[in-house]
């Protein structure tokens, strides 16, 4: 499997893949939307998907001695590779947001979605929804990618304008909590998202290997 995670990283993946990466710093940024940072970061990911499809990677990759599932899950741990490396510069944004950060005017005045864990976690689980939805989807003919990422962002546009809005709604002014405010809060809603991730993730490239596996190229 490291092999095949190698062969994604240098032969089929988008230089794009990795610059998008940045856009996880997107959450340092006062008064943006921070989890369009986050369909930034699948939006690299869609171009490796684009440039591996124009060079044929699929038919090259099960030409190899090596199952026909690990040519899926070879896809799904770079994808992951990526989402989590993002994850990262997010996390790191939240962390310095919420302690250096925390007296700073120009995220106080914010009207929008802070920084916090409740925003990691949805990023979690946006990232969640992207390998459902795109990468799984495109494993069910291993050649289309324009419909299923059409649908992600059907699916993961609302997400995001539901979370934004969620801390105007009366009684869930929390979700927005500043610096360590409702900590215990927060960080189980972190914890959802991320249980989220790996279990939809998980099923996502069990179904896509018993697809692949059904396909005749």
């Amino acid at each position: 499997m490291r092999n095949v995670l190698r062969k994604e990283m240098r032969l089929s993946a988008s230089v794009l893949s990795y610059l998008f990466i940045l856009f996880g710093l997107t959450f340092f940024l006062p008064g943006y939307p921070v989890l369009i940072g986050v369909f930034f970061v699948t939006l690299g990911i869609f171009q490796s998907f684009q440039t591996a499809r124009e060079a044929n990677d699929v038919v090259f990759s099960v030409l190899l001695p090596i199952a026909k599932r690990d040519v899926v899950k070879g896809k799904y741990a770079f994808v992951c590779l990526i989402e989590c490396a993002a994850l990262l510069l997010m996390a790191l944004a939240v962390v310095l947001r919420m302690t250096v950060f925390a007296q700073s005017a120009v995220y106080r005045a914010n009207a929008l979605m802070n920084a916090n864990f409740f925003a990691l976690g949805t990023a979690c689980l946006i990232f969640g929804l992207f390998n459902w939805i795109f990468v799984g989807g495109f494993f069910k003919t291993a050649y289309r990618f324009a419909r299923p990422f059409v649908t992600y962002l059907i699916v993961a546009f609302p997400v995001i304008l539901i979370a934004e809005a969620m801390h105007h709604v009366p009684g869930l002014e929390a979700l927005n909590a500043f610096g360590t405010d409702r900590l215990g809060l927060q960080l189980g809603l972190l914890a959802g998202g991320l249980a989220g991730f790996l279990l939809i993730t998980v099923l996502s490239c069990k179904r896509a290997c018993a697809r692949f596996e059904a396909i005749d190229l």
